[in-house]
């Protein structure tokens, strides 16, 4: 494991957090609450539009540090923290052993998935493994994803366009042998 365990969950829900904004999801308080119930979020939920509309205002934020150079990511996660007030200390809560939280369960939603991307994007600076948080190398993909393999060697979001850009691939070489 390259990561603390709660550091690799909260780097897959940034990752999935900023691709919303890509694939449509997250329109509707519904759609947030599915998505925080699908990545284990706790805390006070306001379930209005307003908590929606920080929410989805976080996803840009978050997505430059995928394109940031260290200084520059840095800086993010820095402003992300100072934002919030972000203090951290070890909780224990549900089927989760001690890990690390940054905000009480009372911060507002957008506040604490803020903090707890930029506590994961702490551990991938400190480690100097920035290059591990990609972009989707599809020509028609702007997602993002954090690279686990232990060779570095993952080029797609998922499996969907990987499956694509190899078809893509046989069909170029059929072509070319015609």
């Amino acid at each position: 494991m390259l990561f603390a365990h709660d550091t690799e969950v909260a780097l897959a829900a940034a990752s999935a957090l900023v691709n919303t904004e890509d694939d449509g999801g997250l329109d509707t308080a519904a759609e947030l609450e599915a998505f925080l119930n699908e990545w284990g979020f706790t805390g006070v939920r306001k379930r209005n539009r307003a908590e929606l509309e920080a929410v989805q205002a976080l996803r840009p934020r978050l997505r430059a540090v995928w394109y940031a150079d260290e200084d520059a990511a840095v800086e993010i996660v820095n402003r992300l923290l100072r934002e919030a007030s972000a203090l951290p200390q070890l909780v224990k809560h549900d089927e989760w052993a001690y890990h690390l939280h940054a905000t009480s369960p009372e911060q507002p939603l957008a506040d604490r998935m803020a903090v707890e991307a930029a506590m994961a994007f702490v551990d991938v600076i400190r480690m100097a493994e920035l290059d591990r948080l990609r972009t989707c190398d599809a020509d028609d993909c702007e997602c993002v994803f954090v690279d686990l393999s232990k060779n570095r060697s993952r080029r797609f979001c998922d499996n969907k366009c990987l499956n694509r850009a190899n078809v893509a691939a046989y069909r170029a070489r059929q072509r070319a042998t015609k």
